[in-house]
This record gives C-alpha cells, sequence and structure tokens, in this order.
C-alpha cells in the first residue's frame, strides 16, 4: 500500500508518492491562493506521475499552512471568550493584555476573570464562581460569541475546574464550542492561555478546511483517510485537527527535518531547508527536530504550546540580490520567480540567477544571465554563504563538526562546506518536506509537574510514560511500534514538595499502515 505526502510552502506546493522507503514520484507546483486547489494538483500531478492504481494509495498526509497564515494575516478568525480561573490571583494581567492590538480585535477581546485555580501541587487556589460563571455564559449568548477558551491557574496540574466550567457552560449555552488551556499548552499562565484563545479562534476554519482537504482527496479518485501533519513530525487525524489546530503551526520546518533524516540517514544534524522566500534551519535530536524549551512568538503571541526549535532567515532562490551583490533578502519574488527571475525572463536579479551564471544550477535559460559580471555573481555568492554560516552557527551547540544537510528547491545556493561543516544534499532534497510528510508517525506526549513526596523518580518517570503511550494508541499508534523518543525531568527547586517537571514523548506508526 502506497502513501502520498504533501506539504504546503509559501511558494511551492510538493507531493510525493511513497512506497515503503521508495519515493515513486516528486512533483513541485505553484501554491495557490485558496491552497486546496493547489493541494489536488499536485496529488494529481504526483499520482499521474508515478503511474499506479488509485485504490493502492493507503493514506495522505498533509502538511498546511492555512492555519499560521490565518493568525499572521488576522483573517478567518473567530469571536472567542477568554475565561480564566484564578481569581484573587493573577488580576492585574488580564487575558490578551500582551497580544497586538489588530490581533486582539480580531478575536473580539472579549476577557472574563473568575474565583477559581489551583496550587502547583493541585491543591484548590479557590473555589470556582458559578454565580460569576452564569453572567458570564449569558454576556457570551448576548453577544453572540461562537467559542471560548478556558484557563486555570495551574490547570495542567489539575483540569478538574477547566473541565467542570466547561460542562457548565455547555449546559447554558449547548452548541458554544471550548477549548482547555490544559490540553494545549505547558505550565505558564500568560502563555497557555493565549495558545488556548488562539486555537480557539481557529477552531471554525478547521472544519472548514478539513471538508475542503476530504473534498479534494475524492476528487482525485482515493477512498483513502488523509491526516494533517503537526509540529513534532507525527500526525494528526481529522477530528484532532478540529479540536487542535494550533498544533500544526511550524509543521513545514517540521516536516522538512523529519525528511532530511529520512532521506540522509542521518539522526543527528543541523537540516537547512531553502525554500523560495526564507532559509528554515533547525536541528535534528535522535531523528526528531529539537523542541524549543522557550516561550515561542507566533503572530506577536507569546505562546507555550510544543513547537520546534526552528528559526527562519529571508534568503531563498526567489530572493532579491543588490545591484552591487552586497545584500541577497529578504525582499523575495516569492512564488513569482518563474516569471519575474532573469533566467526565466523576467527583470529582477534573484538569488537563482545568481547561482545559474555561476553554474551550480541549471535552470531556466543560462544565456539570458550571462551578463552578469563575475565578479558581482562571486560576491553575491559570497554573501548568501555568509548568511547561511551565520544560520547554521547560531543552531550549534557546541564545538564539535556536525553535519549539515540542505533540503528544498532552493538548496542550489548552498556550497559543498559551510567552515569546518560537511553539508550533504540528499537524492530528493526538493521535496524533503513531503517526503517528511509521508512518513509521519501517530505520538504522545505528558509535560506536568508531580511531587515525588510519598513517590519516586523512577516510578514518576514510569506513570508519565505509561500515560503518554495511551495517549499515543488513543491516536491511532499501533501499540508494538510505540518507543520513547524523550523523557527528561526537571527539578524545581523553587517550589516545596520535591517537585519536579516531567515530559515524556513517544511515537509509532500508523495502525491504517500497517
Amino acid at each position: 500500500m502506497l502513501r502520498i505526502g504533501i506539504d504546503v510552502g509559501g511558494t511551492n506546493t510538493d507531493a510525493v508518492v511513497m512506497d515503503g522507503r521508495d519515493v515513486l514520484s516528486a512533483v513541485k507546483t505553484s501554491t495557490t491562493g485558496d491552497v486546496t486547489s493547489g493541494v489536488r494538483e499536485a496529488m494529481e500531478q504526483a499520482l499521474g506521475k508515478a503511474g499506479i492504481a488509485r485504490e493502492r494509495v493507503a493514506h495522505v498526509m498533509i502538511g498546511t499552512t492555512h492555519f499560521t497564515n490565518a493568525v499572521i494575516e488576522r483573517n478567518h478568525l473567530s469571536k472567542v471568550a477568554a475565561i480564566r480561573l484564578g481569581l484573587p490571583a493573577a488580576a492585574c494581567l488580564p487575558p490578551m493584555v500582551d497580544w497586538p492590538d489588530d490581533l486582539r480585535a480580531a478575536v473580539g477581546g472579549h476577557g472574563y476573570m473568575l474565583r477559581g485555580g489551583y496550587e502547583y501541587h493541585g491543591r484548590i487556589l479557590s473555589d470556582l464562581d458559578l454565580e460569576g460563571l452564569d453572567r458570564v455564559a449569558d454576556d457570551i449568548a448576548k453577544k453572540g460569541i461562537g467559542a471560548a477558551a478556558i484557563t486555570s491557574i495551574f490547570g495542567p496540574v489539575n483540569d478538574a475546574m477547566e473541565r467542570r466550567t466547561r460542562d457548565h457552560l455547555l449546559t447554558r449555552i449547548p452548541d458554544l464550542k471550548i477549548v482547555l488551556s490544559s490540553k494545549i499548552g505547558r505550565i505558564g499562565l500568560l502563555e497557555r492561555e493565549s495558545a488556548a484563545i488562539m486555537n480557539a479562534a481557529l477552531l471554525d476554519l478547521a472544519d472548514i478546511t478539513i471538508v475542503a482537504f476530504g473534498d479534494a482527496v475524492k476528487a482525485c479518485g482515493l477512498a483513502c483517510g488523509f491526516s494533517i501533519t503537526q509540529n513534532d513530525g507525527t500526525l494528526m487525524d481529522a477530528d484532532r485537527v478540529r479540536r487542535f489546530p494550533v498544533l500544526t503551526f511550524a509543521s513545514g520546518p517540521t516536516n522538512s527535518l523529519r525528511g532530511a533524516a529520512f532521506l540522509t540517514g542521518i539522526t543527528d544534524a543541523i537540516v537547512v531547508d531553502i525554500g523560495g522566500t526564507t532559509s528554515d534551519i533547525g536541528a535534528l535530536a535522535n531523528g526528531f527536530p529539537r523542541q524549543a524549551s522557550s516561550v515561542v512568538d507566533i503572530g506577536g503571541v507569546r505562546t507555550n504550546f510544543r513547537m520546534p526549535d526552528v528559526f527562519a532567515v529571508g534568503l531563498g532562490g526567489g530572493s532579491l540580490v543588490a545591484d552591487d551583490g552586497k545584500s541577497a533578502g529578504p525582499q523575495s519574488v516569492g512564488y513569482r520567480i518563474a516569471k519575474e527571475a532573469r533566467v526565466f525572463g523576467g527583470s529582477a536579479l534573484t538569488a537563482t540567477d545568481i547561482a545559474v551564471r555561476l553554474g551550480k544550477a541549471a535552470i531556466g535559460d543560462p544565456a539570458k544571465v550571462a551578463s552578469i559580471p563575475a565578479s558581482l555573481a562571486e560576491r553575491a555568492m559570497t554573501t548568501i554563504t555568509q548568511t547561511l554560516e551565520r544560520a547554521v552557527e547560531r543552531c550549534r551547540l557546541s564545538a564539535d563538526p556536525i553535519p549539515v544537510i540542505t533540503v528544498g528547491g532552493g538548496s542550489i545556493l548552498m556550497p559543498d562546506r559551510l567552515g569546518d561543516l560537511e553539508v550533504i544534499r540528499p537524492a530528493n532534497f526538493g521535496v524533503a518536506n513531503a517526503v517528511g510528510a509521508a512518513i509521519a508517525q501517530i505520538s504522545g506526549e505528558v509535560d506536568r509537574i508531580v511531587s515525588l513526596e510519598g513517590t519516586t523518580r523512577k516510578d514518576a518517570l514510569a506513570a508519565a510514560e505509561d500515560e503518554a503511550r495511551r495517549n499515543a494508541r488513543a491516536a491511532g499508534a499501533m501499540v508494538d511500534t510505540i518507543e520513547v523518543i524523550e523523557r527528561e525531568d526537571v527539578p524545581l527547586a523553587y517550589l516545596p514538595g520535591n517537585a519536579t517537571r516531567i515530559r515524556v514523548r513517544v511515537v509509532g506508526d500508523m495502525e491504517a499502515l500497517q
């Protein structure tokens, strides 16, 4: 049985058909304004190029920018009631206090603070204010708000009050869409609350997107199911995407990292994914992206849910090069490169033109860039190389040599070495992101603070691992394929009771593909 992997980028939509470890076909198409039609076109081309019977396709894996773009562009966001349980604590900083004004306005700016919440060890901070909650429900109904985000102080330690609030609201407003912060973010209150609000604002778009992708799969004559890649390199089914669309943020760079590991067989490396507009740089650890350990900025908002430690620089194949060659990017012709770059008959001097002029790539018509002075081209390539070197050095954790894997259509810009580091360019490097989507697995994760009084560190870790395995099984992973890929415990000296933060992550193969 075969798999189709698709990754939607800002410039291109890539697709591959894979049979086990073999890539049967790979295509790169332009990303369309509505994204979905581009996904359908990429699938059709990949299937036609592979020349296989469509009933052999077992599953489609899609990496999408729908939800990230909605937040960045402030479009397609629903109004949200942000309900915080924590008074009398945390009264001085209301929900969305640090949000950009335009994004706060896009989600309505409706914040409510009530008594409730817990101490770090799960003991009640203050009793839930049911009368106040009734007043909030009345206001939500009056304003016609369709979604709510419920955040309790130390909700990840004890989510009972968040669940009780949800159940009470649903008795008053049965069709209200509700997000619990304890299901998304980590311990920090404001960042976890922001992640929950953002997720709630995307729920309506998630419904529309899932239906559109399902229609695209059917329109291609496929009877199989589909999944969406999330930002830890694993998959979510349609129902989970409908509940947690924020978990798709940064899934594109993650797919590239996973694809790079698969195509090279290297599990620890720095990966540079050079696209048409930007280059994404991240580190592989045990074949998966290294996770960010601090808060992550999404659309100008600080959040603390799981995200890969990936950063972008404004350099890609479509980056505009200055006339003197001393700068390249961040401005780019993007998806218009096929019309505006000089090698394609346009007038813009791009990084791709420089690579073709120096004989590093055979793209378009080399005769159209032959007039570029060699000195200018060399100077521009030196500028590009220095930008890439600085980006890679920023990602290194030690002076020890580590392989650099370059993928993406813009990899023609990467030299064979970056300082003392070897550069590897694998086969099918241009569609590594789609390969990463096609090989994605199912994950389960636990992240919480526990007290070691009355138990041992070993038992606490074992309990967390069991819960992570249950989460993976519930998400569709095969039991005998589940393995632990990350396990850590950090003593928290500033909290009493021998408190420790424990985080365990496991992955397993999707059941439907076995």
